[in-house]
């Protein structure tokens, strides 16, 4: 189970071993840590204080992961403004958030907002929350598969098209041999990103698994990797964190590679406008996180389905590149972007 961000909310979870903390976020989440409310909600059987609505937010997002931050913290912004009470919780294994989600049903919350990065894992899960009666959006993970899992809309980036466009770009760059970098095997996100970019780059494409939660682990590997194969003349990554391990490990190497990546923060935009890192890939983060706690209001409170129930929401991509960081600086230096 992994701690969430560092924000005050009643819904933190704390770090421990794997079943000691995904106990404790049951526990949590039995207590009744999330809602949402306006003079609809009453009528409509919300389960919070005073009749307003309760959420929760569910993501296989790694412990203190700046991405996630930006998701939970859009989210947060999105529950202040509407009213709902909002839990975070997170595992990156696919039973533990499955179980989470289970959770959330036996505490009989008004919502849950679910990532499928393991979507086989949560069909279970999400079917029973439909038959309880609550809603479940999704974000981020699982464009592919959240209508066939019974999501009602979904918020995120196709990741598929965010792949290809990147292919696109490095031969508009003239790059000849390229590695793709996936930080979490299995997770169909980045695995359709890293095919997307084989798709269209017309130069080599080669994959590396590495062991995410171990940043000396993944920047040795890319090391030696580049040392094995120095006609590799560029790096793409699937996290702005990683994309910074990725510079160091070409300076390590002594290799020509340029960096590029999927995801941006602060300190990514430092980077791309500095020239460490070529470009990001925006999928919008923060917008994930906003829109799937408004969607689940508005539909509690207007029975709105964004996208109908058959498109899901794009928030991406967009590329950040040197020319436009600028742009986007100060977003970024506030947490939003």
């Amino acid at each position: 189970m992994n701690r969430p961000l560092p924000v005050p909310r009643p819904s933190a979870v704390p770090a421990s071993p794997r079943l000691a903390a995904l106990a404790a976020a049951c526990c949590l989440l039995l207590a009744g840590c999330s809602g949402a409310g306006s003079a609809a909600s009453a009528a409509d059987g919300a389960g919070g204080p005073g009749g307003r609505f309760r959420f929760t937010l569910i993501t296989h997002g790694a412990q203190d992961d700046a991405f996630w931050g930006l998701v939970r913290k859009g989210a947060e912004e999105a529950a202040a403004k509407d009213g709902v009470d909002l839990a975070y919780a997170s595992d990156s294994d696919g039973a533990a958030q499955a179980e989470l989600v289970r959770a959330a049903i036996r505490d009989k919350v008004d919502g849950i907002a679910v990532t499928l990065a393991k979507p086989q894992a949560m069909r279970a899960p999400v079917a029973a929350a439909r038959t309880a009666g609550i809603p479940v959006v999704g974000l981020n993970s699982g464009i592919d598969a959240w209508r066939s899992a019974g999501l009602l809309e979904y918020f995120g980036q196709d990741e598929s098209v965010a792949g290809r466009a990147v292919g696109d770009k490095l031969d508009g760059l003239g790059v000849r041999h390229a590695l793709c970098v996936i930080h979490e095997q299995g997770n169909v996100a980045l695995e359709a990103r890293c095919a997307g970019v084989k798709k269209t780059f017309t130069g080599e494409t080669d994959m590396l698994y590495v062991d995410g939660t171990d940043m000396d682990a993944m920047t040795a590997a890319v090391t030696t990797r580049l040392r094995q194969n120095p006609d590799i003349d560029e790096v793409v990554t699937n996290g702005a964190q990683f994309a910074l391990a990725a510079v160091q490990a070409a300076d390590e190497a002594g290799s020509r590679a340029r960096v590029a990546t999927f995801d941006l923060n602060k300190d990514l935009v430092a980077a791309v406008r500095d020239g460490r890192v070529q470009f990001a890939v925006d999928q919008q983060p923060y917008l994930q996180g906003y829109l799937a706690v408004d969607g689940l209001w508005l539909h509690r409170t207007n029975g709105n389905v964004s996208g109908g129930g058959a498109a899901p929401v794009l928030t991406g991509p967009a590329f950040v590149t040197r020319a436009n960081v600028a742009q986007v600086a100060r977003y970024a230096a506030a947490g939003t972007r």
